[in-house]
């Protein structure tokens, strides 16, 4: 256990604050399965229990793991697995999971252990590894639009039209935190404002032909406008999910119900998931959603303290494009269970059940502290006194 210890680099506040969140994640995660036992008949409490703990024995092994190898391997590794990840998305777009008779086509199925994986969450980490790549390596040239089109535009256009039709919401995020980073990399306003527009028109486009041809492609168009009326549309009586999730926040208070108290756990649909702040509230109040927001606006500030660190242009954006997008995660997850913004399906990083949202978080945060790591250790390079300035202070 030393040699573990001693072997881990990197910004140790941010392995604490990533530790105590995974541990504060058990309490919240076993009482809220129990809406998956009696409820959907699913297992145990304690099988829920017990294989949360092994998503986050698994994600802290890939923490480990990818802290290890040198931040500037994964430039490269981004271009092999682009296509890859493509192929994984037309692939999980045509044979992708179904949930409940709807269209969920977002997830597949890992083979032998019966583990669903949603390749978009996957697709937008390396995503966002190369468009830094690339900001990087054309850092001091004048960017062409046209020229940038088919580098940098292309593959974005892409692994997002592959997405779109099944998870609206994880498209947004990605496409804006690749206009945030592409912006913060240099590349020109007025070629961002473009791409935005393009980009709006294109889903204006992708929601007429899907409202016009509804057999044509499997979407969930239906689904969006839904939501977003229900949310806009004061006459509009809320969503289920939605009420259930205020509700529980309202009887939370200042202290909660206490531990395992939750009563909404019964009745709100992904509660150990999607809604699982809600169940936060309820069972440890307004303390417990404090704990909750001051551990994402820790991690912010680790996050950018790490990125201005940085000795590079390549290692500030890896920081900020794979960063961010955890944080930005988290708000709306927050917001949609207090009813500020629509419902997405977006988890709780860190926090929430659900492998593919534990350990692709995990990954991020590794391929954060390989870079912080790498400082360190051009940090303490530099502060190693040179033989030959000692030599100079002995003659003079």
């Amino acid at each position: 256990m030393d040699k573990l210890f001693k072997n881990i680099k990197g910004d140790l506040a941010i392995w604490a604050v990533v530790g105590f969140m995974a541990i504060l994640s058990f309490l919240p995660i076993y009482s809220a399965s129990t809406n998956l036992v009696y409820v959907a008949n699913n297992g145990t409490t304690t099988f829920h229990l017990f294989k949360h703990a092994i998503l986050l024995v698994f994600g802290f092994l890939i923490i480990y793991g990818v802290h290890k190898i040198p931040y500037k391997y994964f430039s490269g590794g981004s271009v092999l697995m682009l296509p890859l990840v493509i192929l994984l998305l037309v692939y999980t777009l045509a044979k992708g999971t179904t949930i409940g008779g709807a269209n969920a086509s977002r997830w597949i199925q890992i083979p032998f252990i019966g583990i669903g994986f949603q390749t978009s969450t996957l697709a937008g980490l390396i995503l966002m590894i190369y468009v830094s790549r690339y900001l990087a390596q054309n850092k001091d040239k004048v960017i062409v639009f046209k020229e940038s089109m088919l580098k940098l535009w292309l593959p974005v256009a892409i692994t997002l039209m592959l997405i779109l039709p099944a998870n609206f919401s994880t498209t947004a995020i990605i496409f804006s935190m690749t206009l945030l980073i592409v912006f913060i990399g240099g590349y020109p306003i007025k070629y961002i404002a473009t791409v935005l527009g393009i980009g709006l028109m294109f889903l204006l486009l992708f929601v007429l032909t899907a409202k016009a041809f509804p057999g044509v492609l499997p979407n969930r168009v239906d689904t969006w406008i839904s939501r977003v009326e229900n949310f806009s549309n004061s006459d509009e009586v809320e969503g289920y999910q939605v009420e259930k999730a205020k509700i529980a926040i309202a009887s939370g208070g200042i202290q909660g119900r206490g531990p395992g108290k939750s009563v909404q756990k019964n009745f709100l649909p992904q509660s150990s998931s999607d809604f699982i702040f809600a169940i936060i509230v309820e069972e440890f109040g307004l303390i417990g959603a404090l704990v909750v927001i001051l551990c994402y606006f820790f991690l912010l500030i680790r996050i950018i303290i790490a990125s201005k660190k940085a000795t590079t242009i390549f290692a500030t954006l890896l920081i900020i494009g794979v960063g961010l997008p955890i944080i930005f995660q988290a708000i709306i997850n927050m917001a949609v269970a207090v009813n500020l913004f629509p419902v997405t399906g977006q988890t709780l990083p860190l926090i929430s059940s659900g492998g593919t949202s534990i350990w692709m978080t995990c990954l991020a945060i590794g391929i954060i502290l390989s870079v912080t790591a790498n400082n360190e250790k051009v940090t303490r390079t530099e502060n190693e006194e040179n033989p030959l300035d000692i030599l100079h202070e002995a003659i003079g």
